[in-house]
């Protein structure tokens, strides 16, 4: 099936599912509109006590309703009641929100079709570090169960953190003396997942997690604590191919006499001449895993008096995953490359190719701690008068080790008997179906991959060591003051934080030994492993490679190096380090206002925020010197000399931003909200490094250092300002009874200011000469764009269905987002040039904003009733383009997604339950294209993944 098809057929079901649920609903309406007017029925209601499913959606139709701004929510009265595996697994059941995939689960979060750039997540209301370099919360961290609300604030308020052009996500925790009560809960989850199965020696895909809180009350009820732990330890096994993140366009003619790709130049490209683009490597990777996390949440709320209110909250998670991976790398994806079939965007359709071939492996392990939380003050200073205070701490620290091993093919195998081919390069052929996702890749039948004898030269050693460190201490002070009259409250605050990110990523590297071939063949013989799973990529419709030679890394290391692990270089700085430091500023004034026009009650709110930034940025720069590759296959090294000088960028910027929020009440059940408001979203901390990142050629001979090095990058942009919209937002909602909702809303957004790759000419000294290489950075553009769109909600519960059915219920919401906003890609597209003030045309299409998808829907049904409560939820996504974290890359694409989750539980007595959760039912894997859409870099197979489990609560 080609890729129009495949989107042809995902729109049909997701237009079925959506017509189906409105179908349902409107086949609801005149019963719910019959209803509605009799008071009689209400008593017999409120008598319900309503739990499971439809509680959470009760109580998030609620808060929507309740709220100035425009809201959507996922809550509950009870700890551990949000129906997820994982707060990310929660949040794409919200209307609009949607979630980029890792590891087979929900990570980062999309709003309204846009990517986690364009969004402010913050915890119990305070901004939360991560690991990844970006302003998102790494939802991973936190355990579903110690989490009882989830907002998603759509529309601005002057009192609301800065930073969400397409809104602000807030994850909440409870807090004891409102919750009110005892509550001692434990719950134990056992995980089974079939590709963990796979795995020879492995766990056969089994896991579990458990967790255990405590929620009480003392002295008269003016102390309360609450605090939550739970430990996870879980598998995810991955498979994947994968290109490499550096793409070329080559010319198609002439060719070349040894049939190498032959790159354009960048004043070629508007000349409008053919070319094909390739990737510098192709890999598969086998990944067995295992992930394990503590996390512990803690709070104290003390009440001393009536109008004092203290509340301390504490949040501790420590997450270690690790991965054995097995690699088989064609390493030369741009040599001797002949037959190409190439369409009109570049993309290559088949072509066949010369390579050395590696089996690599690799042991990666990862580390994450997180430390956040804060103390906060709320007094009623007087009847009218209320001041809060708010002084936080957030803390992340990730650590990454891999141990890297390569072992090349060669003339001869280990034994010293020549090839068929007598060259370290295989000839193999690529070719992929039109709108297929996944390339067959077919190596020459006279090569043996299973041939252990085959890998064994050029040895190379690598020992990677990555750190980051994201720090946000933070102050608020709000003051609330009660008017009479139209406008009800004026509110006051301000707001300091400083926000410190720094990392590095050192090597430690033996580039390739010099050892006897005896050593060689005895090393190759006692460190061969056996393929460590069966049915590899079995999954994947026209993949031709299921298995290769691997080898025991921990074996390789020690017989070669003598050592499992050879530990950080000596030199521990680096050029490619980042160091930032962004302190804020912000102040606001918001009015309340309540009142009627007319007979019509109309309450909102209007206010402003200034908001000042300052970033300070360091980098180091030092003399370099290039190390030929011992093998003399032409690749080099490159060291620092060691003299290194510290480069420090400093940029300020104020933003103001007013708002304006109103709702009318058009009827009782009826609301219409209108919004208009300026907002901001920062870079992202990793994308304001001031350090700089060197990629090498490979493969060639080269007679310059020009030549060898294929471009330095800027690994940041610390002048870079933040992305600014001016939007307005038009919602209408209907609330026919407590289980139901229906709303439409209209918004547009024009974003001014896009970004714009920008190369400046820097001089470097490298093997003393000094070179003036073109730098690529990223600048805001002045161009300016829009998105508009339009998102829908409808849920119910058919309870004019005769009983047992009386217990279905639906939610279905839905947006359309279009927008021009350009990217372009850092290599191969349009480029400023600050010395002529002129803009090259690049060679491919720009993307649009990252996260950005056209499409979103999910679509839920339920059954609740009585102890049983069952939930089916369907999430579709179109395809985006996905940024990498740091920017300054070139363009990646992510394949639209749909997916299948089911979640049952039944109580068993009272007080306990048994619960069943599935997810990613049918497989679905994900695919990324780079660096045009269509052009296959990589794709995902994870698995569905099914947890069963009992919970318990007195």
């Amino acid at each position: 099936m080609n890729s129009r098809n495949q989107i042809r057929a995902r729109m049909l079901r997701a237009a079925l599912l959506a017509g189906a649920g409105s179908t349902l609903l409107m086949a609801a309406t005149p019963t719910m509109a019959q209803d509605a007017p009799a008071p009689q029925a209400e008593p017999e209601e409120d008598a319900i006590v309503v739990t499971g499913i439809r509680e959470t959606i009760q109580n998030s139709i609620n808060t929507k309703r309740e709220e100035t701004a425009i809201v959507d929510a996922l809550s509950s009265d009870d700890i551990g009641d949000i129906p997820a595996i994982s707060v990310g697994q929660a949040i794409q059941t919200i209307t609009g929100a949607t979630t980029h995939r890792e590891k087979g689960d929900a990570s980062e979060i999309a709003l309204r079709g846009l990517g986690p750039f364009l969004s402010n997540a913050t915890f119990n209301g305070r901004d939360a570090s991560n690991g990844s370099g970006d302003r998102s919360v790494n939802f991973n961290q936190f355990p579903s169960e110690l989490v009882n609300n989830i907002k998603i604030y759509k529309t601005q308020q002057a009192s609301l953190v800065e930073g969400g052009v397409a809104g602000t996500i807030e994850i909440g925790t409870l807090r004891p003396l409102d919750f009110g009560k005892r509550r001692l809960q434990g719950e134990v989850k056992a995980q089974f997942n079939p590709y963990g199965d796979r795995i020879t020696g492995g766990s056969g895909g089994i896991g579990w997690r458990g967790t255990l809180s405590y929620v009480d009350q003392f002295a008269n009820d003016t102390i309360g604590i609450a605090i939550g732990v739970q430990r996870n330890d879980t598998n995810n096994p991955e498979e994947t191919y994968a290109a490499s993140t550096t793409w070329t366009a080559c010319q198609a003619s002439p060719v070349v006499a040894n049939n190498n790709c032959n790159e354009y130049e960048r004043g070629e490209y508007r000349q409008n001449l053919p070319f094909y683009l390739v990737p510098n490597a192709y890999t598969f990777r086998q990944i067995s895993e295992s992930d394990k996390r503590d996390a512990v949440f803690g709070a104290i709320q003390f009440r001393p008096t009536d109008t004092l209110d203290i509340n301390l909250d504490v949040q501790y998670s420590d997450r270690t995953f690790v991965e054995s991976r097995r690699d088989l790398n064609l390493s030369e994806g741009r040599v001797g490359l002949t037959n190409v079939v190439y369409d009109e965007n570049g993309i290559i359709q088949s072509l066949n190719g010369l390579s050395a071939i590696e089996s690599n492996g690799s042991e990666l392990s990862r580390s994450e701690e997180y430390l956040g939380g804060g103390l906060s003050v709320d007094w009623e200073a007087s009847d009218r008068l209320t001041i809060k205070l708010d002084g936080s701490y957030s803390r992340t620290i990730r650590k990454e080790v891999e141990r890297n091993v390569r072992l090349r093919t060669a003339a001869t195998d280990v034994n010293g008997v020549r090839t068929v081919f007598n060259n370290r390069r295989i000839p193999y052929k690529y070719e992929i179906a039109p709108g297929s996702f996944v390339p067959t890749i077919t190596i020459d039948p006279r090569f043996d991959l299973n041939n252990h004898d085959l890998f064994w030269e050029d040895a190379r050693f690598r020992r990677d060591e990555a750190k980051r460190h994201n720090e946000i201490f933070a102050g608020r002070f709000d003051a609330t003051y009660e008017l009479d009259g139209f406008l009800k409250t004026i509110s006051a605050g301000g707001r300091w934080s400083q926000l410190t990110y720094r990392d590095y990523d050192l090597r430690n590297e033996d580039p390739s030994l010099v050892t006897p071939t005896a050593t060689d063949k005895r090393i190759n013989n006692i460190c061969r492993q056996a393929f460590p799973q069966t049915d590899f990529l079995s999954a994947a419709k026209g993949n031709s490679i299921n298995s290769w030679a691997t080898f025991d890394v921990d074996c390789l290391f020690r017989e070669y190096l003598g050592t499992e692990d050879p530990g950080l270089p000596d030199e521990m700085r680096s050029v490619a380090s980042r160091d930032v430091k962004e302190s804020t500023l912000a102040g606001y004034v918001m009015a309340d206002y309540e009142g009627d026009l007319g007979s019509m009650p109309v309450r909102g709110n209007i206010g402003v925020r200034v908001v000042n930034t300052r970033v300070t940025s360091k980098g180091l720069r030092s003399d370099l010197i290039l190390v030929p590759d011992p093998s003399g296959d032409g690749s080099f090294g490159l060291d620092e000399t060691g003299n290194f000088v510290t480069e420090t960028i400093k940029s300020s910027n104020t933003r103001v931003l007013p708002s304006v929020n109103a709702i009318f009440e058009v009827a009782p059940d009826t609301l219409v909200r209108l919004a208009g408001y300026r907002a901001m979203s920062r870079p992202n901390p990793s994308a304001l490094g001031a350090g700089r990142t060197i990629t090498l050629e490979g493969g060639e001979e080269f007679t310059s250092i020009e030549d060898a090095i294929d471009n330095i990058r800027a690994n940041g942009s610390p002048r870079l300002k933040p992305l600014m919209s001016w939007n307005g937002d038009l919602s209408v909602e209907w609330y026919p009874n407590k289980d139901s909702l229906l709303s439409a809303t209209v918004y547009y957004k024009q974003f001014n200011g896009g970004f714009q790759p920008v190369v400046f000419n820097e001089d470097f000294t490298i093997n003393g000469e000094t070179v003036s290489i073109p730098v690529a950075q990223t600048r805001n553009s002045p161009d300016k764009s829009r998105i508009y769109g339009l998102e829908l909600t409808a849920a119910t519960r058919f309870s004019f269905l005769p009983k047992p059915l009386d217990g279905l219920g639906a939610k279905v919401s839905y947006n359309y987002a279009d927008s021009n906003f350009e990217t372009h890609d850092i290599r191969l597209g349009d480029q400023y040039d600050p010395e002529t003030e002129d803009v090259s045309e690049g060679i491919i299409p720009p993307a649009g904003l990252s996260g950005y998808s056209k499409h979103v829907l999910s679509a839920q049904a339920y059954y609740d009733i009585g102890p049983v409560s069952l939930q089916a939820i369907y999430n579709y996504r179109s395809s985006y383009f996905q940024d990498f974290v740091g920017g300054n890359s070139q363009l990646r694409y992510v394949g639209p997604s749909e997916t299948v989750d089911f979640r049952a539980s039944m109580n068993l007595m009272p007080g306990v339950s048994l619960r069943f959760e599935a997810l990613n039912l049918f497989n679905e894997p994900k695919a990324t294209y780079m660096p045009v859409y269509g052009s296959s870099r990589q794709y995902h197979y994870y698995g569905a993944k099914y947890f069963v489990g009992i919970r318990a609560r007195i």
